[in-house]
């Protein structure tokens, strides 16, 4: 598979994450070694060592110089997006997307396929392992490595797959081990939730929320203190089996009445509306326990009609907060996530990217 980003992760620290991410957000104009220095509030000298070591593995390079006040001009560095890449996978029941993107999360790549995840472990990887070998191609750059988000639940640490709901021949795989040794590259596991939550965060979506995820299956991203809450786990969002009807009908969990089993036989059924209002049933639960600023909805069902699910997730939160803090009350917003289809895939790569500049919770 070409060259794994050694260099990318030797490059790994504190100071090193906040120059690259500075020069990241600065984009192609660059920014000057003492902008970073004053920005960062590490002294020149460090400034100077640590984009000495970024230049040599051809991860920064000179923008041109920049004119300063009563002095010599400046010179300009920059980030080169190409000079590394990351894959970020989807792995959905009967799906898989692949995207390869650059360091600034660009997509610059994209493959999909059908997929049965109830095909077992051994075709599965290797479906996997060949889209992904697709999509990078002859890409230039070092490859940090493969994002893979899955439905949960599922052990983030470790790399373990649980009893994915439907599918209990995946309880206690170890998909990162497997897949990273069939491959060669660092591989991360996460759930689809999170991995789409990540994404949202790393795009500027700010403050705690909750990315509902209607597809499959169903499921929550929760980012809570600017970072994706996993629980110690990886348990938080697991939102779908939440149980609201206790006499309801059986869930693939082994419950009855789950969120989930109620909300995907509405869908089968057509009766987007009845869904949408089970949808909002579980948003505001989350709303009252966590007491997060938005609402964000994605997944296929959600996408394929948006405006029903935004319109019925909408009215039970605005009902509740009527309920709650009387008319002035004003509710939670609820809005689509943006990402479209290859949201999670985009998210699963940042995985790898979030560490690299800085960000704990990739």
């Amino acid at each position: 598979m070409g060259a794994v980003g050694a260099n990318l992760l030797a490059v790994r620290s504190h100071n090193t994450a906040l120059v690259l991410d500075l020069l990241r957000t600065a984009g192609p104009d660059g920014i000057s070694r003492l902008e970073l220095a004053d920005r960062t509030g590490l002294t020149p000298q460090a400034v100077s060592k640590i984009t000495a070591r970024l230049r040599e593995p051809g991860l920064v390079t000179e923008a041109g110089r920049r004119a300063s006040t009563g002095g010599k001009p400046r010179t300009v560095l920059r980030l080169v997006p190409e000079a590394g890449h990351a894959v970020g996978v989807h792995l959905d029941r009967d799906e898989l997307r692949v995207v390869l993107v650059d360091l600034t999360g660009t997509v610059v790549g994209e493959r999909s396929a059908p997929l049965d995840l109830g095909a077992g472990a051994a075709v599965v990887v290797e479906a996997v392992a060949r889209e992904v070998e697709g999509v990078v191609g002859v890409a230039v750059g070092q490859l940090l490595g493969v994002g893979v988000a899955l439905p949960g639940p599922l052990d983030h640490i470790h790399g373990v797959l649980h009893r994915v709901t439907g599918f209990p021949e995946w309880d206690g795989f170890p998909l990162r081990d497997a897949l990273g040794a069939r491959l060669g590259v660092p591989v991360v596991v996460d759930k689809d939730t999170n991995a789409a939550a990540l994404g949202l965060a790393v795009g500027g979506e700010g403050g705690a929320f909750a990315y509902l995820h209607l597809g499959t299956g169903l499921g929550a991203g929760l980012v809570i203190g600017g970072g994706v809450h996993r629980g110690a786990r990886t348990g938080a969002g697991e939102f779908g089996h939440q149980v609201i009807q206790l006499d309801g009908p059986p869930c693939d969990c082994g419950n009855r009445g789950c969120i989930e089993a109620l909300c995907l036989a509405a869908v089968g059924r057509g009766d987007v509306g009845e869904a949408a209002r089970v949808l909002g049933a579980g948003a505001a639960n989350l709303v009252g326990l966590l007491d997060i600023d938005l609402v964000l909805l994605g997944g296929r069902t959600v996408t394929a009609d948006p405006e029903p699910f935004v319109r019925g997730v909408a009215a039970v939160l605005g009902e509740r907060a009527r309920r709650e803090g009387g008319a002035g009350e004003a509710a939670v917003p609820v809005r689509v996530a943006s990402g479209g289809a290859r949201g999670v895939a985009e998210g699963a790569a940042q995985l790898l990217l979030g560490p690299l500049f800085g960000r704990a919770d990739g």
